[in-house]
């Protein structure tokens, strides 16, 4: 089973408070709140007193920081001004705002194209590859391959099911609570079971995939919340990002996140044998002229 690593490396700090934000105590989420309001004051303060500001004490503040990967509280520090450093020297977009009502059509599609570009930076900076390349690999050599999600993650599955069936892979989709019980139930060691869930708390994507878990079957979870409940039952988790306005919800950028994921694994699928998917594309595209 692959982990979420116990340390993050510069540059994946804040992205990373954000992912395990709904996980967080209500202390740690206070903590969280105020650095991710001001990460540039945090960086300079003691651990006296940020204790002090946030209203916790100074061990909840270490408990904070080793929620995170990190030993201590100058760890965390550190890492955090390495990160501020690295994007103060990267101009802000003045799009790289929420959409606001006074916003025309051409604002808000340079504000969602700003939302994409930040998404996928935070995707990259959650993911795991390594998880990603061993999924990759497994696939690869799957007898069967299963996407379960409900909602817009359903949506998720669905996509996946039409790019990877168009390489020839054994695939399938499904998004009915009912349907995702029986075929989880029934699934053997070798197939994979892949759970899509945003917050990671989709009760029917997490039945599904503790299902599809005694039954043997290798279960993955793509989620933002790498502490959420389907990642208890998942062997590999992959984590998308999720930064976007207020205003937007998930309208484009959770979407945009675990197609991006799902889009990685289908590209990688494709690099180890261009000509046997080209083929198999061919032959998928001439039935549907036929």
């Amino acid at each position: 089973m692959s982990e979420q690593k116990d340390s993050i490396k510069a540059g994946k700090v804040l992205d990373t408070i954000g992912s395990l934000y709904n996980s967080l105590t209500p202390s740690s989420k206070r903590i969280a709140d105020y650095v991710l309001s001001n990460p540039s004051e945090v960086s300079q303060l003691s651990i006296a007193e940020l204790s002090q500001t946030v209203n916790a004490g100074e061990a909840t503040i270490i408990r904070f920081c080793r929620t995170l990967g990190f030993k201590g509280f100058q760890g965390f520090k550190m890492e955090l001004a390495i990160e501020l450093s690295n994007l103060n020297q990267q101009e802000k977009s003045i799009f790289d705002t929420d959409v606001t009502a006074a916003d025309n059509a051409e604002t808000i599609g340079q504000k969602l194209k700003s939302t994409i570009d930040n998404v996928l930076s935070e995707t990259i900076n959650l993911l795991d590859f390594s998880a990603l390349e061993e999924v990759t690999e497994l696939i690869s050599n799957a007898p069967s391959i299963y996407f379960f999600g409900v909602g817009s993650s359903g949506l998720a599955a669905e996509n996946a099911k039409h790019k990877f069936m168009r390489i020839g892979l054994n695939v399938d989709a499904l998004t009915n609570n009912h349907f995702m019980y029986m075929k989880a139930s029934l699934l053997q060691p070798g197939d994979i079971a892949v759970g899509i869930s945003h917050s990671g708390n989709s009760d029917e994507t997490t039945k599904t995939i503790k299902i599809a878990k005694e039954s043997g079957a290798v279960t993955v979870a793509l989620t933002h919340n790498p502490r959420s409940d389907i990642t208890q039952f998942a062997d590999f988790v992959l984590v998308n990002g999720n930064r976007q306005g207020q205003l937007q919800g998930d309208s484009i950028g959770t979407k945009i996140a675990q197609l991006f994921i799902l889009d990685l694994i289908y590209t990688s699928l494709v690099k180890r044998d261009v000509s046997y998917a080209q083929s198999k594309k061919l032959k998928t595209t001439q039935a549907l002229l036929k």
